[in-house]
């Protein structure tokens, strides 16, 4: 059975880099392992407590993403950086996924990229600090600081980087290389190429 992850961008926009970077991953990804993207960001609603109920009318569009993240054996994010932070609709779609525990102990890369030298490093910090509250599983080789996005990618989305096409599928087999991350040490070192 192959392995499975799930591609969640942070970006709404159709020419987001960050969700060209998960499509790249999906095209390199090697036999056995299967990368798949949730495409329903835009369709949460604003987190609530109160909505999340099995009789609430939110309950369809947040059980799709709670089945998606639960059925990878692990989630790679990519997101783009907004005011020195994650976007809004990222941030939400992990408040959804608070209560379920769908993200605990799941082997879960964390990548930004940005135009920026700084490659959206500050995005990355405040993801990675959520999803460490989440208990999800992150080691030091899921995680990818990608600065100066745009001569890495060309116009249509695609890898012109040799160096960070070898970095996306290292952290791809990185992450298939284990079903059970339970009990992995959470490291907090980031790395950029």
């Amino acid at each position: 059975m192959a392995f499975r992850i799930l591609g969640i961008s942070g970006s709404l926009r159709t020419s987001s880099s960050n969700t060209a970077l998960l499509r790249a991953c999906a095209n390199i990804a090697p036999k056995g392992v299967e990368i798949s993207l949730y495409e329903g960001l835009d369709k949460l609603p604003y987190f609530s407590p109160e909505l999340d109920t099995p009789a609430s009318v939110a309950s369809a569009t947040v059980k799709h993403l709670r089945q998606q993240v639960r059925g990878a054996d692990a989630v790679i994010f990519s997101t783009p950086e907004y005011a020195f932070g994650m976007p809004g609709v990222l941030k939400n779609a992990l408040d959804w996924l608070v209560s379920s525990a769908d993200l605990m102990h799941k082997p879960t890369g964390v990548i930004s990229a940005s135009p920026l030298a700084t490659g959206g490093e500050k995005a990355h910090a405040s993801l990675l600090q959520t999803l460490t509250v989440m208990t999800a599983a992150i080691k030091k080789e899921y995680k990818l600081i990608i600065p100066l996005i745009r001569t890495k990618i060309d116009a249509e989305g695609q890898l012109i980087d040799p160096l960070l096409e070898r970095s996306l599928a290292t952290l791809i087999t990185d992450l298939a290389a284990t079903k059970n991350a339970s009990g992995d040490q959470h490291s907090h070192q980031d790395r950029q190429y």
